[in-house]
């Protein structure tokens, strides 16, 4: 038999064996490879295409076993192809037909093969149209060739990694079904060995990657909460943890602690872009060492205010920073500009570690800790004469929002203990948000709300929209901002098994936001695993979409807090400054 018959009767062999495992892949792996509601860097795409492809081909094997079973079943016997494979290399069969065997065969390898190459060529066009789309209508240039090459070497070396274990694993199932036959096992025993061995494996694998993994990741933000990001040093300037008269010291306000109380605009600058008097603005902020427990570093913050008169400002503001400390600086120093340095934030760490880690191994001390430093801040402000007390505002973004805005009984408890509130991205189980949205006014999309017309609550996505409403604004107002996009506030578990109302219809008809793709379709299951992976990329998407807020903070101020006294020349010069933010350099300024 030439090379070629024989190099044709393998290809044949091996999709006849691995048919079911190749159709499983390509499944998973275009299902992974649908439209989400942000784009997704091409090499990060990569990743998921070839972790789902290989966890496609791994299923096939448990639904090839599980077929084999459905047969026995019911009584059939085996036919065609498998006919055909047990057939095909006997020993008694003639050259001439072997020969034509090896053909037909080849031929239909062959045929198979370019089956499968022409939906993977097909189907990877249709990948990069939607992609494009999805970074069109987010303002985001098209994948380019250097995209395609990053993300079919993503694919290529995340396949050859999971191929590489998938085969470890086989090998040490083999040792032990051999070892058991040794042994004088039976045949079921040997089998029932060999699965349990490749289960045991793999859960000790994903047990021992999860645990391994937070572990690095807990001493990886551990580190990085030890360090200074480039650019912070101890504040000169009075009114500022960590600098001159402070009761903190700043090696002790962590990394996003030492960047919040070194950076921000100065009175100098403030005037510079106003072109109004201002004041130094006052930040207090506790490190998670400062203070055995989250009551203690309430009351370090409050002392802090009090020693920088913070508690003599025209406004308090009470917010809740991410998981980490960070504390968006646009939103910080978007309310310092308005209200020209008058203005004092106090604000505390409760960990080191990212917000979904936060999320989901500790979702109560967010709200723990908001509750402590407001409740600490709103006892001191009480005791104050009524005539003489700043506005308390709160503020709260992503995880920060789930926590200050949950240590509120209700919306009523909310405005009846703040002059106002600001939240930015909020996740889907916050609360009274969840409660709003539910019972929102009928014809108003879930991404874009009205609550009994706007009378106290409103939403806003651009600038503009929190006025767009006609009819009266009460204070105390309540913002919230949100984009149809962002990942973060529409990942509800009861996506897994349900159709989201923010995906009801194209945009064209109201159905969805419209900055959402019309290509993007529920799937039950999938779709909650695409906004689990967006929302890892959900700020790497220019604002006003995603989890990317800075150039709303702005407006959303001055809507929600009105009293400033800006002129509309004064507000954008205000928002060419904010939109000019590095979010992670502190010498932005």
């Amino acid at each position: 038999m030439s090379d070629l018959m024989r190099l044709s009767t393998r290809s044949a062999a091996f999709l006849r064996a691995h048919l079911v495992n190749l159709v499983c892949a390509l499944a998973l792996a275009s299902l992974a490879l649908t439209p989400s509601l942000v784009p997704r860097p091409t090499a990060f795409q990569g990743v998921m295409a070839g972790l789902w492809f290989m966890v496609g081909f791994q299923l096939g094997f448990a639904v090839r076993v599980a077929a084999r079973n459905l047969r026995r079943r019911v009584g059939h016997r085996s036919s065609g192809l498998s006919t055909a494979a047990k057939d095909a290399p006997g020993s008694a069969t003639p050259g001439g037909r072997r020969e034509s065997s090896a053909l037909r065969a080849g031929g239909l390898a062959a045929a198979i093969g370019a089956g499968l190459l022409l939906y993977v060529l097909g189907y990877g066009a249709l990948v990069v149209s939607w992609q494009n789309e999805v970074r069109e209508l987010v303002e985001m240039e098209p994948v380019d060739g250097p995209g395609h090459v990053a993300f079919l070497a993503s694919m290529v070396i995340t396949m050859v990694v999971l191929f590489s274990i998938a085969k470890g694993i086989g090998a040490l199932r083999d040792r032990v079904g051999r070892g058991v036959a040794r042994r004088g096992g039976s045949a079921l025993q040997v089998r029932w060995a060999s699965r349990v061995t490749g289960v045991i494996t793999i859960l000790v694998l994903i047990l021992g990657l999860i645990g391994g993994g937070l572990g690095v990741v807990g001493q990886i933000y551990q580190d990085r909460d030890a360090g200074t990001l480039e650019g912070s040093s101890p504040p000169v300037l009075p009114g500022r943890s960590g600098g001159p008269d402070s009761v903190l010291e700043w090696g002790g306000l962590g990394r996003q602690g030492r960047a919040f109380a070194g950076g921000g605009p100065s009175a100098a600058h403030i005037t510079q872009v106003t072109g109004v008097p201002a004041q130094e603005p006052v930040r207090a902020y506790a490190g998670l060492s400062q203070g055995a427990d989250v009551h203690a570093r309430a009351e370090l913050v409050v002392e802090e205010l009090e020693r920088h008169g913070g508690f003599d400002r025209e406004v308090l503001l009470v917010a809740t920073p991410t998981g980490s400390g960070w504390l968006e600086p646009q939103a910080i120093a978007a309310l310092e500009y308005l209200y020209a340095g008058d203005t004092a934030t106090a604000s505390m760490q409760y960990s080191v570690q990212p917000s979904w880690v936060s999320f989901l191994f500790d979702p109560e001390l967010p709200e723990e800790s908001s509750r402590a430093l407001f409740d600490a801040v709103h006892a001191r402000w009480e005791a104050l004469p009524e005539a003489d007390r700043p506005r308390l505002v709160v503020y709260g973004l992503s995880l920060g929002a789930l926590g200050m805005s949950g240590s509120f009984e209700s919306l009523e408890d909310l405005v009846a203990c703040t002059d106002a509130a600001l939240f930015t991205g909020p996740p889907a189980n916050s609360e009274p948000w969840r409660t709003l949205q539910l019972n929102r006014d009928p014809g108003s999309p879930v991404w874009q709300p009205v609550f009994r017309d706007g009378e106290r609550v409103r939403w806003q996505s651009k600038p503009g929209d929190f006025a767009a409403l006609e009819g009266p604004w009460r204070e105390p107002r309540l913002g919230y901002l949100q984009h149809a996009t962002d990942p973060i506030t529409w990942l509800d578990p009861a996506v897994i098994y349900r159709s989201p109302e923010w995906l009801s219809g194209p945009a064209s008809s109201g159905g969805r936001g419209s900055d959402v793709s019309d290509s993007m379709r529920w799937i039950p299951g999938v779709t909650f695993l695409h906004l689990t992976a967006d929302m890892l990329v959900s700020e790497a998407v220019p604002p006003s979409h995603g989890h990317n807020f800075g150039d709303v903070a702005v407006d959303g101020w001055a809507q929600v807090l009105p009293g400033h006294g800006r002129s509309p020349g004064q507000l954008d010069a205000v928002q060419a400054v904010i939109e000019g933010i590095d979010t992670h350099d502190p010498t932005w300024e």
